[in-house]
């Protein structure tokens, strides 16, 4: 309970944190250089695709770019011992030799994902090597399911996706989800969806890839502090995310 109301405080108290720095819509947001390697916990965005200069509602990997990551970031430095850097986060791509600084790393829109075969390889061995991806904000009307398992198994061929039920360690590694159906939509039709691809394909081990399928959980994290959302809705996508890091960290 003291969880829930210390993180119901923080998503109406983000504002004044993040004051004049842009709105919703600004399509003129800039990629910000990634902050130097030190050690502590920094937010990691995969990108697909050519580097690119700003942040645009027409580039899918952007999408809620850099709000919802550093909102979720204030969240886990309040109520958390993980202390991650607030005001930067990184993008990173699939190639690039940082990622394997990173432990966790985090993909919008993945059913618009394409890779190269380099890409495809160097994916590959960052989720056989310890990594943990999750992926958020894709639907069928938005990439769709097929598109992003296809593209997945060309960094995974041997990998099998599995729902998982609210039972999964996942779901319970620091605040208690006791069912889907207090997850929020945010405008994707019907019930979120929850997949993941397990460690040599055994649910007994650890979880390679997170993936929410038919919600935008970061949509909530993103404008928790601008007034699109309801308070409550912003705290239960809010507590998914902790506890998908949470349990990356410690997995």
């Amino acid at each position: 309970m003291k969880r829930t109301l210390a993180v119901l405080a923080l998503v109406a108290g983000t504002s004044a944190i993040f004051a004049g720095q842009g709105r919703f819509y600004d399509l003129s947001r800039p990629i910000e250089p990634n902050p130097p390697y030190d050690g502590q916990f920094t937010f990691a965005r995969l990108r697909y695709g050519p580097p690119i200069p700003y942040a645009a509602q027409r580039i899918p990997w952007t999408h809620d770019y850099p709000f919802g990551e550093r909102r979720l970031m204030t969240i886990m430095n309040e109520i958390t011992l993980l202390r991650p850097k607030v005001r930067e986060s990184s993008v990173l791509a699939m190639t690039d030799l940082e990622l394997f600084r990173y432990p966790l790393v985090y993909m919008s829109e993945p059913g618009f994902w394409t890779m190269t075969d380099e890409e495809a390889a160097a994916f590959g061995a960052y989720l056989r090597k310890g990594g943990f991806a999750i992926f958020d904000d894709f639907a069928e009307n938005r990439g769709g399911w097929a598109a992003f398992e296809s593209t997945f198994h060309r960094a995974l061929p041997e990998a099998r996706f599995v729902d998982l039920d609210i039972g999964h360690p996942i779901f319970h590694s620091f605040f208690e989800i006791p069912s889907f159906d207090i997850v929020p939509q945010m405008y994707d039709e019907g019930r979120p969806v929850f997949r993941g691809v397990f460690e040599q394909n055994d649910p007994s081990r650890r979880l390679l890839a997170m993936v929410n399928f038919n919600t935008d959980i970061s949509e909530y994290w993103e404008l928790a502090n601008d007034g699109f959302t309801p308070i409550a809705e912003s705290n239960e996508a809010y507590k998914l995310g902790v506890n998908y890091l949470i349990y990356g960290m410690t997995h």
